[in-house]
């Protein structure tokens, strides 16, 4: 696996041993960040990644937030809570320069930590077919980790529902194959 744009391009992405696992695929990956860059979600209509807190839930590798980062983020949270994924996460953000960047929190989505800082987009990749997406945007709005008209995307399977939870709107979907990418937006700032 590798970064696919920005400072970052090319560099690869280690995953730990085994089928634990199920980290984006780079062509979704990709697909997810032209939307973000140039489908005028920002202010203004421009990218709102240049200089944004992101933050990259079920985090496995970390490879949404380093490509946040890559791309133009100032900082990535990243919440993950496999110990064997969490070790590979940290490896990564150290072999590419970007621990003093991100900030790694060994914790559950769906119980997560009170929010330091607000964040402008989130990534969120939660195992398929358990419904785990809206219950973790819930959590985290609860914890007030989003901005007001925060952006975060969902992974899910091509044919698993999806409703947006109470507080966010959905923006848009796309299908990449077995993956179904849901945009929302936080409607408000969390408390």
């Amino acid at each position: 696996m590798r970064v696919v744009a920005g400072r970052l391009r090319g560099r690869t992405i280690e995953a730990p041993p085994g089928r634990t696992l199920r980290p984006t695929a780079d062509r979704v990956r990709e697909s997810i960040f032209n939307i973000l860059v140039h489908g005028g979600l920002g202010a203004g209509g421009g990218s709102p990644l240049i200089g944004a807190r992101v933050l990259d839930v079920f985090a496995g590798t970390g490879a949404m937030g380093i490509e946040a980062l890559s791309r133009g983020a100032a900082h990535a949270t990243f919440i993950e809570r496999d110990a064997q994924a969490l070790a590979a996460l940290r490896a990564n953000l150290r072999a590419l320069g970007e621990a003093a960047n991100a900030t790694v929190l060994g914790a559950d989505a769906l119980l997560p930590p009170r929010a330091v800082e607000k964040v402008s987009i989130a990534f969120l990749d939660p195992p398929y077919r358990e419904g785990l997406g809206p219950q973790a945007l819930t959590a985290l709005a609860r914890a007030g980790w989003f901005a007001k008209d925060a952006i975060a995307t969902v992974e899910v399977a091509a044919r698993e529902g999806f409703a947006a939870p109470e507080g966010f709107e959905i923006l848009d979907e796309r299908r990449y194959g077995a993956a179904r990418v849901v945009i929302v937006r936080a409607k408000a700032a969390a408390l």
